[in-house]
C-alpha cells in the first residue's frame, strides 16, 4: 500500500515537471506551472491544461479505491483497525492536496481558455492588417516599392532579415523598409512609442599624451608574427616616441584635444584576406606595411587616444555590432567608435558586414593606403565611364581620407612612417667609422637579384659588396659568389650594417620602402635606378590595377620628394644599367659612387615627432561627416540672383591671386585660406608640379574657390563659353579655342593629372618646415 501511494505521489511530481516544462519555454527560474502561452498555440496549450486535469482526476480515482479497500479489509481486524488509519493519516492530506491542485489547474485552463480566445480574435484583426498591407506611393520615399519588389524576391537570401522580424508577409516587408531601414514610410496601425527627450550627452573626456606603451603591447594581441614584429618595433623605438610625445606636448601649450574612440583593424592581417604577410616575415618578405601599422598604434597611443585593435574579422564584428547574417542589414546601434584606421581588406571587409551603415558611417574611415588613390579612381561612375575603374579604386569617400606611406600625391593625406632618429654623438660616430669601400644591396629575396650580375661585377671593382639575401641551410642564395651575405638580419642587426657602409643600392625594385630613408639617415648615398621610360599602370605589370597614373621615373628616393636631393645621398644610373644588365661605363659609375664624407640625413616628417604633429593635425581638423559639400553648379539666373564675389583677389605682381584681404575668413577652415596661392599651369603640367615650381604644395580643399567664372576673369583669361563637366582636370581652360571648364563632380577635385589640351587652375599653399603635409599655421 505504501508502495502504491508512492508511485502515486512520484507520478504526481512527475507530471507536475514535464508538463510545467513545457509551459516554461526553458527559461531557468521560472516555476513548473508558469503559464507562457504564447511559446504555443492556443489548442495545444488547452489541450496541455485538460490532459493535466484529466491525469489527476485520475489518479484521485485510483487513491480513492485502493483507500476503500483498505478500509473494508481491516474492518474485520478490531482494534488492529487504527493502526492502519493512523497510518493512512499523511495520505487523506496528500489527497486533499491533489484536489486542490486538480482544482486550480482546472480553474487555469478556463481562463487560459478565455485569453486565447481574446488573443484570437485579436489576432485575426492583426492578421488582416498584415495580409492586407499595400505599398504606400509617397513621393518622398520614392525607392519604397522597388525595394519591397527585391525583398519578395530575395528575403531569405541573408538570415538578418528574419532576425528583424522578416516572416515573407508584405507587411513585415515593410515594417522592416520602414523601421530598421529607411526605404518606406511607417505604418499608421503600428505602436510606436513617443521618443523620450535624449540625456545630455557626458562631457567629453580630453586627452592626455601618455608616458608609457606598455598598454598598447597588450591591445596588439599575439598569435602572428606580424603582430610580434610590430611589437618588436614599438619596443625598440619606445625611448624615441616619448622623447617626442613630450616634445609636442609642449609646442600644443596644453591646448584642449578630446579624446577620440579609434578602432584600429589591419585588415590585410585577418585570414579571410589570406594574411600573406605574416608567413614571410622571418622569410624575407616585404616589412614596410608593418613598419607603418606599428607606428601609427604607438602615434595614437601616446596622442592619449581610446584604442580598440583587430586583425580578425569576427573581432570587427563583434566591435561594429553587426547583426547576424551574412551583411545586407544595416547595424543594429550607433557606432560607437569615432574614427576607424583601416586597409583596402579592412574596408571591403566593413562594406560586406555593415550593410547600408556603411554609407551612413563611411565618413569617419580612415584608409592606410600604400600607394595612394587619385580622384579619377575613386569616383566610381567617373572610374567607370573613363576606364579607370580598378579593383583598389570607386569607394567614392573623399580622396584625403586615404593615407599614403609617401607624400604620392596632396589629392591623399600623408601617413608616413618614422625612421630612427640620431643623435649628435651618435652621427659623428658614423661619419668617424665609416667603410669607404662598403656597399650593401636593397633587396632580401634571391629574385631581386636576378640579371644583376654584370653591374654587379663592375660595382665589386671599386667596392665590397653585402648583401642580406634570406635562404635556407639546405639552400644557399643565388648571388654572386663575390657577394658576402649575413642573411636575413633583425632590424637593429640592419641598422649597424647601414652605419658602416657607404653606399646602398637599390635595383629599381622594390619601388618604395623605408630601407632607403634608412640609409640615407645612417649616412649611404642611395644608388637607384631611373627608368625610362617611366614606370606606370599603362606599361608595367607591377602598378596595373593600382588606382593611380603616378609614373615612376626612379624609385625609392623619388618617394622622398624633392626635398631629399643628392646632397643628402640619392645618386641616380640610367635603368639600362641594371634592368638590361649591360655594362655601366666605369666614368658614369665613379660619377654615381659617393663622395668621401656624407652627413646621415632624416627629414623632420619622418622623425616620431613630425608623425605625431602630422596626426594630431589629422585627428583635430578633418572631419568628412560635418563638413557641408560645395554647391550644385548654377542654373541660369536672373540679374538679380548673381552669385556672390570671389574672395580672391590678384597679387601685387599679378602672377597669381591670393585670398583678399577685405574677404571674409571662416576660424574653422583648415588649411586656413591665408595660405592660398592661385596659380594656372603650363599644358604639360598637374598642379602638384605647378605649385611645386613655386615652392608651394597643392591643396586639393581650396579648389571649391577657384570653381568660379569669375576667377578665369581675375587671372585675364578669356572665355568664349564656360562649361560645367566631370573631368578630374577641371577647373581648366582650353586656351587655343578660349572654352572655360568647371568642376561639376567636388569629389573629382585632383591635384593629379595633366593634359597638353589644357591649362589648370591650380591651388597652392606654403607649408611648415620639413613637414610637407600642413601649412604653416595649420597646427
Amino acid at each position: 500500500r505504501i508502495f502504491v501511494l508512492g508511485i502515486g505521489f512520484f507520478t504526481l511530481c512527475f507530471l507536475m515537471t514535464s508538463l510545467g516544462g513545457q509551459f516554461s519555454a526553458k527559461r531557468l527560474g521560472d516555476s513548473p506551472f508558469t503559464i507562457r502561452t504564447e511559446v504555443m498555440g492556443a489548442l495545444e496549450s488547452r489541450g496541455v491544461l485538460r490532459r493535466m486535469s484529466d491525469m489527476l482526476e485520475m489518479l484521485m480515482k485510483k487513491m480513492d479505491i485502493l483507500a476503500r479497500l483498505e478500509n473494508s479489509t481491516d474492518f474485520h481486524k478490531g482494534d488492529e483497525a487504527r493502526f492502519p488509519l493512523d497510518r493512512f493519516q499523511p495520505a487523506a492530506g496528500l489527497m486533499e492536496r491533489i484536489q486542490a491542485i486538480a482544482q486550480n489547474v482546472s480553474d487555469i485552463a478556463i481562463k487560459v481558455d478565455q485569453i486565447l480566445r481574446n488573443s484570437l480574435l485579436n489576432g485575426k484583426v492583426v492578421e488582416g492588417r498584415r495580409d492586407q498591407c499595400e505599398v504606400p506611393r509617397d513621393p518622398k520615399y520614392p525607392d519604397c516599392a522597388g525595394k519591397v519588389e527585391w525583398m519578395r524576391a530575395r528575403w531569405t537570401s541573408d538570415p538578418c532579415y528574419a532576425f528583424f522580424g522578416v516572416d515573407g508577409t508584405e507587411c513585415s516587408f515593410l515594417i522592416y523598409l520602414s523601421e530598421v531601414e529607411w526605404f518606406c514610410p511607417p505604418l499608421p496601425w503600428r505602436n510606436r512609442t513617443v521618443a523620450l527627450p535624449s540625456p545630455p550627452p557626458l562631457p567629453q573626456v580630453q586627452a592626455a599624451f601618455r608616458g608609457d606603451l606598455t598598454r598598447l603591447l597588450e591591445l596588439i594581441g599575439t598569435g602572428k608574427e606580424s603582430l610580434s614584429f610590430m611589437k618588436k618595433r614599438i619596443r625598440h623605438l619606445a625611448q624615441q616616441w616619448l622623447r617626442a610625445a613630450r616634445r609636442l606636448e609642449q609646442k600644443l601649450k596644453g591646448r584642449q584635444r578630446d579624446q577620440k574612440h579609434i578602432l584600429i583593424h589591419i585588415g590585410f592581417l585577418t585570414e579571410e584576406s589570406g594574411d600573406v604577410f605574416s608567413p614571410r616575415v622571418l622569410k624575407g618578405g616585404p616589412l614596410g606595411e608593418m613598419v607603418q601599422w606599428a607606428d601609427i598604434l604607438a602615434a595614437l597611443f601616446l596622442l592619449g587616444h581610446s584604442l580598440r585593435v583587430t586583425v580578425s574579422l569576427k573581432e570587427l564584428q563583434s566591435h561594429l555590432g553587426v547583426p547576424p547574417g551574412r551583411g545586407n542589414c544595416p547595424l543594429t546601434n550607433p557606432l560607437p567608435f569615432d574614427l576607424i584606421y583601416t586597409d583596402y581588406h579592412g574596408l571591403q571587409q566593413m562594406k560586406q558586414h555593415m550593410g547600408l551603415s556603411f554609407k551612413k558611417y563611411r565618413c569617419r574611415v580612415r584608409v592606410i593606403d600604400t600607394f595612394g588613390t587619385e580622384p579619377a579612381y575613386n569616383h566610381e561612375e567617373y572610374a567607370t565611364l573613363r576606364g579607370y575603374r580598378t579593383n583598389w579604386g570607386y569607394w567614392n569617400l573623399q580622396p584625403t581620407q586615404f593615407m599614403t606611406m609617401f607624400p604620392h600625391t596632396p589629392d591623399n593625406s600623408f601617413m608616413g612612417f618614422v625612421s630612427e632618429e640620431l643623435n649628435k654623438t651618435e652621427r659623428q660616430f658614423i661619419k668617424s667609422n665609416k667603410v669607404s669601400s662598403m656597399a650593401v644591396v636593397y633587396g632580401k629575396e634571391a629574385s631581386i637579384w636576378k640579371g644583376k650580375e654584370k653591374f654587379l661585377a663592375i660595382l665589386n671593382k671599386y667596392m665590397e659588396i653585402h648583401g642580406t639575401v634570406y635562404y635556407e641551410t639546405q639552400r644557399p642564395p643565388e648571388v654572386p659568389a663575390f657577394v658576402k651575405n649575413h642573411g636575413l638580419l633583425p632590424q637593429h642587426e640592419f641598422q649597424q650594417l647601414l652605419r658602416k657602409a657607404k653606399l646602398f643600392i637599390g635595383f629599381g625594385f622594390p619601388y618604395e620602402g623605408p630601407a632607403p630613408l634608412e640609409a640615407i639617415a645612417n649616412g649611404c648615398v642611395f644608388l637607384q635606378a631611373r627608368f625610362n621610360p617611366p614606370h606606370s599602370s599603362l606599361n608595367h605589370e607591377f602598378f596595373r590595377g593600382k588606382p593611380t597614373s603616378r609614373e615612376a621615373s626612379l624609385a625609392g628616393g623619388e618617394r622622398m620628394g624633392w626635398r631629399v636631393g643628392r646632397a643628402q645621398g640619392t645618386a641616380v644610373l640610367g635603368h639600362r644599367a641594371q634592368g638590361e644588365g649591360k655594362a655601366v661605363p666605369a666614368c658614369c659609375l665613379r660619377s654615381a659612387l659617393p663622395p668621401p664624407q656624407v652627413d646621415p640625413y632624416l627629414p623632420y616628417e619622418y622623425t616620431c615627432e613630425g608623425m605625431l604633429e602630422r596626426i594630431h593635425a589629422y585627428i583635430q581638423h578633418q572631419d568628412f561627416c560635418t563638413t557641408s559639400s560645395p554647391p550644385l553648379p548654377p542654373k541660369a539666373k536672373s540679374p538679380a540672383m548673381q552669385s556672390p564675389p570671389s574672395p580672391l583677389a590678384l597679387s601685387p605682381n599679378a602672377t597669381h591671386l591670393v585670398w583678399s584681404p577685405s574677404a571674409i575668413r571662416d576660424p574653422r577652415a583648415w588649411p586656413p585660406v591665408d595660405s592660398l596661392q592661385v596659380w594656372v599651369s603650363e599644358t604639360r603640367h598637374a598642379c602638384t608640379e605647378t605649385c611645386r615650381r613655386r615652392g608651394l604644395v597643392c591643396e586639393p580643399t581650396f579648389f571649391r574657390f577657384l570653381n568660379k567664372k569669375e576667377v578665369f576673369l581675375q587671372l585675364s583669361i578669356t572665355c568664349d563659353s564656360t562649361e560645367y563637366e566631370m573631368n578630374h582636370l577641371y577647373p581648366a581652360v582650353a586656351e587655343n579655342v578660349h572654352e572655360c571648364y568647371l568642376q561639376k563632380e567636388p569629389l573629382l577635385f585632383s591635384c593629379a593629372g595633366y593634359n597638353t589640351k589644357y591649362r589648370r587652375l591650380c591651388p597652392c599653399r606654403d607649408y611648415r618646415k620639413g613637414q610637407v603635409a600642413l601649412c604653416r599655421d595649420c597646427l
